[in-house]
């Protein structure tokens, strides 16, 4: 039996965000190998977290800038270490090396931290990305981490090319690995298109990209409204949802025009299957989108950006509209609302991509089996990557000593 140590940067909330799905996906995936598996994080925790023991798992609180943390790995002494973001691998990274270093280290990145910052940024400058934006010092800091790492997990295809294309990752340090969905699981029972009704966004309030959809929505949304009446539906609501409402989303909730902030959601499927549409006017952001794959298991076509689409169906049509203006968004919307032979077209087209993309018994077996192949062969991967073991060797002292200096700085009395 293997042991794997899972470091998060915050407490799984698989119902709050596609980031807490995907990890949960990966725990269920080790411990259904009969591994020993151990979650740990310096996060609070919180009252949608996952209930790690029903499933299993061990929990354990750990802190930052703290040699507790090697007293705790060297007890447990796993076999692998996966780090959530590469903000735990910066923070735990070298304690894990020096206290296991036969230890398997994998990151899992849910997205590219630095590509969505770039994004963000020549968005609020109204401007297209530069490759300045890209090579930031976030970008320094990330790829850094996946060079230290043995082995990296990229959930986009977009940014598996990206990151051997302008980064020069080596193809042995990263894998793709989607969502990864029980198929014979999902919900069966699909309304029709009469029996749907309204439009709906979901998205976590918290993650910066969907927060700045909601604004979009709020501007484009009389002009929908406005194209939808002419067509002669009139009484058509959107219904946004998502974990955390701050008050300054829930005074945005207008029922008159019909733009309602409904808050957390019990269940993503109960609320997509019953909406018609799902949109998702997304102006920047990485990864690929838990939103609109939701929407592809109840068979809701979605009206999204390219950055929305990006990475998760390269080779197959997108089940829904991608639109690249705000007139399109607004035109593409009212028409398919409307329109039931194509709606039920668009329909059509989320199995093949469910299906190719995310079986998450196809995806897992194949990770699993990379990963053991890995650690049969961990000396001589790691002779391979010369610029990891460089980075470890230098770079990761600086982090190092600045934890050991303020766990020292943190003994000292306070000063009256």
């Amino acid at each position: 039996m293997l042991s794997v140590l899972v470091i998060g940067y915050v407490w799984p909330e698989p119902n709050s965000s596609a980031a807490g799905s995907h990890m949960l996906s990966l725990l269920r995936l080790f411990r259904a190998q009969n591994w020993q598996v151990t979650f740990a994080s310096p996060a609070q925790k919180t009252e949608h977290m996952t209930d790690l023991a029903n499933e299993g798992i061990e929990s354990q609180n750990i802190a930052l800038n703290d040699s507790s943390f090697d007293r705790f790995i060297t007890e447990l002494t796993p076999d692998i270490v996966m780090f959530d973001r590469f903000m735990m691998e910066e923070q735990f990274g070298w304690r894990v090396e020096k206290n296991c270093p036969d230890a398997l280290r994998i990151l899992d990145t849910e997205d590219l931290q630095c590509l969505r910052h770039a994004r963000h940024q020549a968005v609020k400058q109204n401007r297209e990305v530069e490759l300045s934006d890209l090579f930031s010092d976030l970008a320094k800091r990330e790829i850094a981490a996946i060079f230290r790492s043995d082995l990296s997990l990229i959930i986009s295809s977009y940014e598996m090319s990206l990151l051997q294309q302008q980064f020069a990752l080596p193809s042995t340090l990263i894998y793709h690995l989607p969502f990864m969905l029980d198929l014979p699981s999902l919900p069966v029972d699909q309304p029709s298109f009469e029996q749907r009704k309204h439009m709906v966004m979901i998205g976590n309030f918290r993650h910066a990209p969907n927060w700045d959809s909601v604004l979009q929505m709020q501007r484009l949304w009389p002009s929908i409204k406005q194209q939808l009446k002419a067509m002669g539906e009139e009484d058509v609501e959107l219904h946004i949802y998502g974990a955390y409402p701050p008050p300054k989303a829930t005074a945005l909730h207008n029922p008159k025009t019909g733009f309602q902030i409904k808050g957390w959601a019990d269940s993503a499927y109960d609320v997509l299957k019953n909406a018609r549409l799902c949109l998702s006017p997304l102006r920047f952001g990485a990864g690929i989108k838990g939103k609109l794959l939701d929407a592809m298991v109840c068979k809701t076509p979605s009206i999204t950006s390219p950055i929305g689409a990006e990475g998760m169906s390269p080779d197959h049509e997108w089940p829904g509209e991608i639109a690249e203006s705000d007139e399109a968004f607004i035109e593409l919307t009212a028409s398919l609302y409307c329109d039931p032979d194509r709606w039920h077209a668009k329909q059509a087209l989320a199995s093949p991509i469910l299906s190719h993309y995310y079986d998450g018994e196809k995806n897992g077996n194949t990770l699993v089996e990379h990963i053991l192949q890995l650690r049969a062969r961990l000396s001589e991967h790691r002779l391979n990557n010369f610029t990891g073991a460089m980075l470890c060797h230098h770079t990761m002292k600086s982090t190092q000593y600045m934890s050991q200096w303020i766990e020292a700085k943190n003994k000292l009395p306070p000063q009256t």
